[in-house]
């Protein structure tokens, strides 16, 4: 395979500061056979051309797994889900990376893991683009490297995840600006917006309390899992994650009223929005901007948040409009076994 990306060097200078070095990557290691899984759903696209056969190992409401289902969606691509339990995690026991959400996609020689939602979406697009060539090919262009970062410590990403890679000659100025305007609203979606949400929905304990009871109804864990532990990850959950949003409010640097961070938040997309004078980033469609905030603010949609971001922002317009281009592109999801 020749997949060249003219934008590959420009990853480097973005990350100069960071101490990079190769790691093994054991996770993205071929699986010569599927791991026992059960499939809760699966969604069935007949305008499906992608040729993928894919399994997402989630949690419902993670705003990475729904990112990674915004972007599915969005490209008209079946697949099946597997709702992973929080607490023992026994649907990943296969796999050496230990977070959700995971892709299994089949390839030829067995089956390919993909992790991270931003790498996840980036290699999916690329293939996409351009099918001549293999996901195992491409998996290679986004290696798992490791890195010191600011606070000295050591820790590991997926190198060039933002970048889609391709055959095609260099960009014009108006494409280039393009690419790099969808690259930083991407990058954004991953590093202010998802922030502010847990401060947000886990803001009391009360409030904690409502956002598990609906992560439990929208995510089917009656169903799925057996009673003591539905308690234990709706009750458990609530309380842990209410004393862990503090931590994370100070991690992020959210100083005052967490409401207001997440309107801050909202008011800068719509803002971009206002300024290009466009239905969407993308322009008259969606890019991978917009589905990645939109797949990222779709996992509180139930919460008490999410009704006080309507009624304080305007996002409420272009959150419908996706929404609505959202649902003209996803396939119809169904019961396993249905």
């Amino acid at each position: 395979m020749n997949l060249i990306s003219y934008s590959g060097y420009s990853h480097y200078k973005i990350n100069s500061k960071k101490i990079i070095t190769p790691t093994e990557n054991e996770e993205y290691g071929l699986i010569k056979e599927a791991p026992k899984h059960q499939a809760h759903y699966k969604v069935i696209n007949e305008s499906d051309t992608s040729n993928l056969q894919l399994v997402l190992f989630q949690y419902r409401t993670c705003p990475f797994c729904c990112k990674v289902r915004a972007y599915l969606d969005a490209k008209s691509i079946s697949y099946e889900i597997v709702e992973v339990d929080a607490v023992l995690r026994q649907a990943i026991k296969w796999s050496k990376y230990k977070k959700v959400p995971i892709v299994l996609a089949k390839v030829d020689g067995g089956y390919q893991p993909l992790m991270d939602s931003t790498a996840i979406i980036s290699i999916l697009e690329t293939f996409l683009r351009d099918k001549t060539s293999q996901l195992r090919d491409i998996v290679k262009f986004y290696p798992l490297t490791r890195y010191i970062n600011d606070a000295g410590k050591s820790t590991t990403d997926i190198t060039n995840k933002y970048f889609i890679m391709n055959n095609s000659s260099v960009p014009d100025e108006n494409e280039r600006a393009a690419e790099n305007e969808e690259r930083e609203w991407r990058q954004w979606a991953d590093r202010v917006l998802v922030h502010t949400l847990s401060p947000n929905v886990y803001r009391t304990p009360g409030e904690a309390l409502e956002t598990f009871k609906w992560f439990e109804e929208v995510g089917g864990w009656k169903r799925s899992f057996p009673s003591w532990e539905c308690a234990l990850m709706v009750y458990g959950g609530a309380a842990a994650m209410w004393i862990i949003s503090k931590r994370l409010k100070s991690r992020h640097n959210i100083a005052g009223d967490v409401r207001q961070a997440l309107y801050d938040a909202a008011s800068t997309w719509t803002g971009a929005l206002k300024k290009k004078g466009t239905r969407f980033l993308g322009g008259a469609q969606p890019n991978l901007a917009d589905i990645s905030v939109y797949g990222v603010l779709s996992s509180i949609e139930g919460c008490r948040a999410f009704q006080d971001l309507r009624e304080n922002t305007d996002i409420g317009d272009w959150y419908d409009a996706m929404r609505r281009s959202m649902e003209s592109k996803k396939g119809r999801v169904l019961a396993v076994g249905a």
